[in-house]
């Protein structure tokens, strides 16, 4: 009732340091609500303080939480948008921080209510700027994103640095060329591009994002790097397959291995993932809906910082491309497990231990 709305008090803590617990509580002369909750999970104080808003708003207009020619309050999962006469456009300030950057919160974001009492799917952040890097004369500290950034590349270039040496001795070096090498050299070539696209790739959107880049098109170039970082990562999965697939052919179906050459083994390793890229490409631009196609944070807030990128934007037509992925490393069990099997038998007989010997030729 109305008079219950007037004795209800929100109190929301501050946002929750890592390893930290958070506490939310609606009070009233009756009771007390507690809700405690972990900051990895995806609700947020945020989020918590204007359902509690909502709600303390529908006590005091109750029946109707909602009045006539308004868009009800909802959270964008970024931003608490207040109730908003219909046909307008609502004005808030941006949000204070995103991923470790900070906002200029003197600025504001808009989202269109509609005249039928709905709000759009899109919120324009394009005037949410990050503030400028701190003062000359203060340390800038690196923000966790970038920290990151900074191993994950530094991991990349020891890797890059390895695999290089390996391949070039591969290639040099002729009495090691054999189809067994030259499988271990498409394997090491694919996790070689894969590393160097992802630095071409990571880079330009941490650029974009410490910019404030924010609800812009979603660039050709970002497009088509991650495509082919997609495709690249299939084929990691797809040669490790080739591998497997290789010592079987070798240790248990000896007689049959002659019959697939490197020609065979290649169109699996670099053919099959594109198909399975295609065929991906092609469901998800047809099917693909909306920003609320997928309810999850992640896809919610990739959607709104770049709406044009749906092809980005995860959801459950990643399995296309996600399920051979998990179904080539299943066969890769299956192989082990058969290949473990032979090897285990090599002592009792002479015919397999001549071709167990070969997993070490």
């Amino acid at each position: 009732t109305a008079d219950d709305a007037k004795r209800t008090s929100v109190c929301v803590g501050p946002r929750p340091r890592s390893g930290h617990r958070a506490q939310v509580r609606w009070t009233s002369d009756a009771a007390m609500v507690t809700v405690d909750f972990n900051e990895t999970n995806l609700i947020s104080a945020e989020e918590i303080e204007c359902m509690l808003i909502y709600h303390q708003e529908s006590l005091q207009s109750h029946p109707h939480p909602t009045p006539s020619g308004f868009c009800p309050r909802v959270w964008d999962y970024v931003l608490c948008w207040p109730p908003t006469p219909v046909a307008t456009v609502a004005h808030i300030p941006c949000f204070p921080d995103l991923n470790g950057i900070k906002y200029d919160t003197t600025k504001n974001a808009t989202r269109l209510c509609h005249s039928n009492g709905t709000w759009d799917d899109y919120t324009d952040f394009s005037a949410c700027a990050a503030f400028p890097a701190a003062e000359a004369n203060l340390p800038k500290l690196l923000s966790p994103v970038e920290i990151t950034t900074i191993l994950y590349i530094a991991g990349y270039t020891l890797s890059l640095i390895a695999l290089s040496a390996a391949v070039f001795i591969f290639v040099y070096f002729k009495d090691l060329r054999c189809l067994r090498n030259t499988i271990h050299t498409n394997l090491m070539a694919t996790f070689m591009l894969s590393d160097t696209v992802w630095m071409l790739t990571h880079p330009i959107q941490m650029y974009q994002s410490n910019e404030g880049i924010l609800g812009q098109e979603c660039t050709v170039t970002i497009l088509t790097l991650n495509i082919i970082l997609h495709y690249l990562y299939l084929t990691n999965f797809f040669w490790m397959f080739v591998e497997g697939l290789y010592l079987y052919m070798l240790v248990v179906k000896t007689f049959a291995r002659q019959n697939l050459k490197l020609r065979g083994y290649a169109t699996i390793g670099w053919g099959a993932p594109l198909i399975v890229m295609v065929a991906w490409i092609v469901i998800k631009s047809v099917f693909t809906n909306n920003i609320h196609s997928d309810g999850r944070l992640e896809a919610q807030l990739i959607s709104a910082m770049m709406p044009q990128c749906s092809l980005l934007t995860p959801d459950h037509y990643d399995w296309i491309y996600q399920g051979p992925m998990l179904f080539v490393l299943l066969l890769n069990i299956v192989f082990l497990s058969s290949i473990m099997w032979v090897c285990s038998l090599a002592d009792n007989i002479p015919v397999l231990s001549s071709r167990c010997t070969k997993c070490s030729d």
